[in-house]
């Protein structure tokens, strides 16, 4: 790299100007609106997961089965429970064309939002829109829910240092109730002023989530339908999971990686899963890590990044989850930028943010990124270095004898 282009992209952000802002904010939705538009031009196949997510609400208002192949209306499969009506009605009950732009620039706008809520200096929600533009724009393409889904978590973590834990867990309660993983969530209640309030608040809007599609259905239907989610999520874990045998789009994970390079595919997510949550978790315990100027910033970044490196649905379009954390990470690091910390961000971009672009040669893409899901490796380095730091910087110190 250029002394040059160094010196731009790590060493100006105190010079950074309001026509930078504006800048990548034009650019953040002009890239949204092209890949959204892009995906429309080439027809119903362009658009088939949000033709899925028009399904949702429309099998729900119908009561049909909602995990069944509809070959008539899309190609793939439905994964989402009936909760995520509600959060696509709106736009499944405008002409699909119309519906499906509007739900590709909300997916955006949401996420710009939550970036500008998050409690850091303007130089630094530039630096980290510019790292997750082109995640987010992947995102786009695949017309998915993911870059809203991001949105949950940081409205979430504002909301609740902001003492508004009725807001916060509204946005918990969506997200389990969509993607499931969204418990992770949970992980912000350490960081609330009113713990008790927290609880009964989720409890409230869990309850409502949960019967709020009866409105538009059927008690016995919707009962059902989460019964037949919870069986649906079962199966689908065992589908990433075997896809990972033929180097799959999904499974692109810490695991996935462990099952792509040394062809082992035996029970090892849980084992997995459970070091991670308990290397996670351990540091929230102490009340004093809660006050370090950093350490909630680098929580909401190890959330972000676990949701989806430890998680066999994992796939590209995901990755601008774990993308914002990574983003996160990044502007927590001290000034100046540390030649570990450059080194990590430019592997974050090569093999993680620019994998799925032209960018990279595709025999380079399928063969190796995809096949051992490398993807997923820049993302469990800066996990990795995350956790590292809360253990060694925020454990008690032993007194000198």
């Amino acid at each position: 790299m250029s002394s040059k282009l160094e010196k731009i992209i790590f060493h100006k952000w105190e010079t950074a100007k309001f026509g930078s802002v504006y800048l990548i904010y034009c650019i953040w939705f002009l890239l949204a609106a092209i890949a959204v538009v892009s995906e429309m031009s080439r027809g119903l196949t362009g658009i088939d997961n949000y033709l899925i997510f028009e399904g949702v609400f429309k099998h729900v208002v119908q009561e049909k089965y909602l995990f069944s192949y509809y070959p008539d209306e899309y190609v793939s499969f439905n994964n989402y429970g009936p909760a995520f009506s509600l959060v696509i009605a709106p736009f499944a009950l405008l002409p699909t064309y119309i519906g499906c732009f509007l739900w590709a620039m909300a997916n955006a706008a949401a996420l710009f939002i939550a970036l500008k809520m998050l409690p850091v200096e303007e130089k630094q929600k530039i630096i980290l829109y510019w790292i997750i533009v082109i995640e987010m724009m992947t995102s786009i393409h695949s017309v998915q829910f993911n870059p809203m889904f991001t949105a949950f978590f940081i409205f979430t973590f504002v909301f609740t240092l902001r003492g508004k834990d009725w807001i916060a867990t509204l946005f918990i309660a969506l997200g389990i109730l969509t993607k499931l993983y969204g418990v992770a969530g949970l992980a912000f209640f350490f960081f609330s002023k009113n713990k008790f309030q927290f609880i009964i608040s989720l409890l409230v809007w869990l309850t409502i989530i949960i019967a709020a599609p009866i409105l538009y259905s059927s008690y016995d239907y919707i009962v059902q339908s989460y019964e037949d989610w919870y069986y649906q999520i079962i199966r689908r874990n065992q589908q990433n999971i075997d896809n990972s045998r033929t180097a799959g789009m999904q499974d692109i994970s810490v695991p996935g990686m462990i099952r792509r390079i040394f062809k082992y595919y035996g029970p090892i997510d849980f084992p997995i899963i459970a070091i991670a949550g308990i290397l996670f978790g351990i540091p929230l315990l102490k009340n004093q890590n809660q006050e370090q100027p950093y350490f909630k910033l680098n929580y909401l970044a190890l959330v972000l990044i676990s949701v989806v490196i430890f998680s066999s649905a994992a796939e590209s379009p995901t990755f601008v989850i774990a993308v914002t954390g990574a983003a996160l990470w990044f502007i927590t690091q001290q000034q100046p930028i540390s030649t570990a910390v450059k080194a990590i961000l430019w592997l974050l971009f090569l093999l993680t943010i620019l994998s799925p672009t032209d960018i990279i040669p595709p025999y380079i893409r399928i063969n190796f990124i995809l096949a051992y899901s490398l993807k997923a490796l820049p993302c469990f380095i800066i996990w990795c270095w995350i956790v590292i730091s809360c253990w060694k910087i925020h454990l008690p110190k032993i007194p000198a004898k």
